[in-house]
């Protein structure tokens, strides 16, 4: 989340005993995470817990304590009595503190002390095994690729909307459009435009008159990289219309990045669903034209144009 440049609130946790419906073998089956905590180092590095101001966590010690375990169960195995007793001795002992660590913490009848200390003897074993599951399942993961380019829409994001418009003497840049587009550039980004153009197939329109139009864009904006249109009319069933992901697919290509190095910012529900079903991020910059219900779902919501760049950089939008 935070890589994405949304924020995280947190909040007060209660553990209330006994414990809540689930069994009382609850935490043997909590063993789980820890083959999803593979997972998050290799996607965050060994860092992940203080990122999200987790605690450490008790693999390390369970680690040493099945250690004692197995080396206690190979030596009396061997015949080697002494390293047997030692181990055996320091798997109980450690097995006893965490036990008494878990029991400190509210337990008040004796069936839960039981089910206590039962569980504190299998936890340790079952942590480092999920951990093992979850090392091998997860060995390919790696890193989400960060944002290497930004696909803009056009009408209402980076100009004023002018429904259907020909003249490139209408053409008006929003306010921060110039901005944004030179903060993408400063950075390093390649910037595109994705663009429903609907009125060519209506016929209220023409290729040239829209050729002109995004010739004016540059000439305030800048040039850009690419420019990804869709000419069709809703009714002719493309595949490129937004909300549909003809547009964002086709501008990665162009631009040689992965759909998921995109970030796509619009005004409307189809851009960010656009940029949702090729895989790619989507942030909406809401104009009066937007609707409630496209603000609710929309995955990321920043309030102009440079500070929706500046989330995808990582700096004071995020």
């Amino acid at each position: 989340m935070e890589d994405a440049g949304l924020s995280l609130h947190r909040g007060d946790r209660v553990c209330v005993h006994p414990l809540r419906d689930g069994g009382r073998r609850a935490s043997l089956r909590a063993q789980r995470g820890n083959a999803d905590n593979a997972l998050m180092r290799r996607l965050h590095g060994r860092s992940w817990r203080e990122r999200v101001a987790e605690p450490p966590g008790s693999l390390r010690s369970h680690l040493f304590t099945t250690a004692a375990a197995a080396t206690a169960v190979l030596a009396a195995a061997t015949g080697r009595r002494g390293t047997a007793a030692v181990s055996a001795a320091v798997w109980a002992l450690s097995t006893a503190r965490f036990a008494l660590a878990r029991m400190r913490s509210g337990p008040a009848e004796p069936a839960e002390w039981a089910d206590m200390a039962l569980t504190s003897v299998l936890i340790p074993p079952l942590a480092c095994l999920h951990r093992l599951r979850g090392e091998l399942r997860h060995t390919g993961a790696r890193p989400a690729p960060g944002v290497r380019a930004v696909l803009f829409d056009r009408d209402g994001t980076l100009v004023e909307d002018v429904p259907y418009n020909g003249d490139p003497d209408k053409v008006v840049a929003r306010p921060g459009a110039a901005e944004a587009v030179a903060l993408a550039r400063e950075h390093g980004l390649r910037a595109g435009m994705v663009t429903n153009q609907s009125g060519i197939g209506r016929g209220t329109l023409t290729e040239r008159e829209v050729t002109e139009v995004n010739r004016r864009v540059e000439e305030l904006l800048g040039p850009f990289d690419l420019w990804r249109i869709c000419p069709h009319a809703p009714e002719e069933d493309c595949t490129c219309r937004k909300p549909l992901p003809g547009l964002v697919l086709s501008a990665a290509e162009g631009l040689g990045v992965h759909p998921s190095e995109c970030a796509v910012i619009g005004d409307i529900g189809p851009d960010t669903d656009s940029a949702a079903a090729a895989g790619a991020r989507g942030i909406l910059v809401p104009t009066p034209v937007t609707l409630d219900e496209e603000l609710r779902r929309a995955p990321e919501v920043e309030h102009d144009l440079p500070s929706a760049v500046r989330r995808i950089v990582g700096g004071e939008g995020a």
